[in-house]
């Protein structure tokens, strides 16, 4: 495996790309250069690094792979600030696979799942905002990790964003971000482009975050998209459900959204994974719960492909041909390890069946 430049050069090599094949033509182009900043490179920032990961656990360090994934994936989620949140050890680590798929030809390059994911839901919370015609609404992130949404999606100019994750997640992200927002190179303009962002130090493996959240100015009688992106999985089916029958209670009250990712059994029945909750039929449990309206898609789908997903061969395309009810794959007798992305709302004057 080709070796990346030492950090004081401050950079990565640029990566090349070859499509398999589109319009019955083989189409090269060359992904942007991805360059280690000079804050990323700083003692400061380094150090910040080391102790996330002498002190965090697998859970929270993995909201720093999520940022290198938003990073690497540059030319098609923006996000300024997500290389500072990741860190040079997870940047690098996720692009030497990336090297090592291009060169290998695969079918899936790595990364690309977490990119449709993010696109996904900044698509969907964009939807779900303009249904609420942008009047008194709320944008609640449980397991917000190093999500910078807040920084980058214009259509949050009139929610409060609520951050909820772990104490010192929070601690940590407010310090690297206001380094960043002080610094005079790349970073200088970042500013917050949601109406307000408060940030709610709370475990949802908890009982009391819902009480955090109020405390903090979470109003439960107005509109709210709910967002839980690479979080339900990592809980218990106890603790999951409680966030769930939690979110679906304010149904009742107010206009409701749910945007959330879901595994299935296999996904998480993998050998050395750290995923625990599962559902194999979300838009059956949902309903089940309250939330009148569920609508589910697969990695690859029309509104979940961005582009990026032209190989019928690929993993989640022939996922896709299978029925849901199937295991394991009749091609190669391997797991089907899915991934559901699930928009639900349900509202007071709408009943489930």
């Amino acid at each position: 495996m080709q070796s990346l430049p030492p950090p004081s050069c401050g950079r990565v090599s640029v990566i090349k790309h070859m499509s398999k094949q589109e319009n019955g033509l083989q189409v090269e182009s060359t992904w942007p250069e991805f360059r280690l900043s000079k804050m990323l490179l700083s003692d400061t920032v380094r150090k910040f690094h080391e102790s996330i990961d002498k002190e965090w656990d697998f859970l929270q360090r993995s909201a720093c792979q999520t940022a290198a994934g938003r990073a690497l994936w540059k030319h098609v989620i923006h996000d300024p600030v997500a290389d500072v949140l990741a860190g040079e050890k997870y940047l690098t680590s996720l692009h030497e696979k990336m090297k090592k798929d291009h060169l290998n030809n695969a079918r899936e390059i790595s990364g690309v799942i977490l990119a449709v994911r993010t696109l996904w839901f900044d698509s969907k919370i964009e939807a779900a905002l303009k249904s609420f015609n942008r009047k008194d609404t709320q944008v609640v992130l449980l397991g917000a990790g190093m999500d910078a949404r807040a920084y980058r999606l214009s259509c949050l100019k009139d929610s409060k964003v609520f951050e909820v994750d772990f104490p010192k997640l929070l601690q940590m992200k407010t310090a690297l971000l206001q380094l960043a927002m002080s610094s005079t190179d790349e970073y200088k303009n970042l500013t917050v482009m949601a109406k307000s962002l408060i940030r709610v130090a709370a475990d949802i493996r908890d009982d009391d975050w819902l009480e955090k959240l109020q405390r903090s100015g979470y109003l439960p009688e107005q509109n709210t998209v709910w967002v839980l992106e690479g979080i339900l999985y990592y809980l218990s089916h106890q603790q999951a459900m409680q966030v769930l029958n939690t979110i679906a209670a304010n149904c009742n009250l107010t206009h409701t959204v749910l945007l959330a990712d879901f595994m299935n059994k296999s996904s998480t029945a993998l050998s050395q994974s750290n995923f625990q909750f599962y559902s194999d039929w979300p838009d059956h449990l949902l309903p089940s719960l309250g939330f009148s309206d569920v609508k589910l898609s697969q990695i690859g789908d029309p509104d979940a492909h961005f582009g990026l997903m032209h190989d019928p061969l690929n993993l989640f395309n022939r996922l896709r041909n299978l029925p849901r009810s199937v295991q394991t794959n009749p091609d190669d007798n391997k797991p089907c390890c899915r991934l559901y992305l699930v928009n639900a709302s349900g509202s007071p004057d709408q009943t489930t069946d």
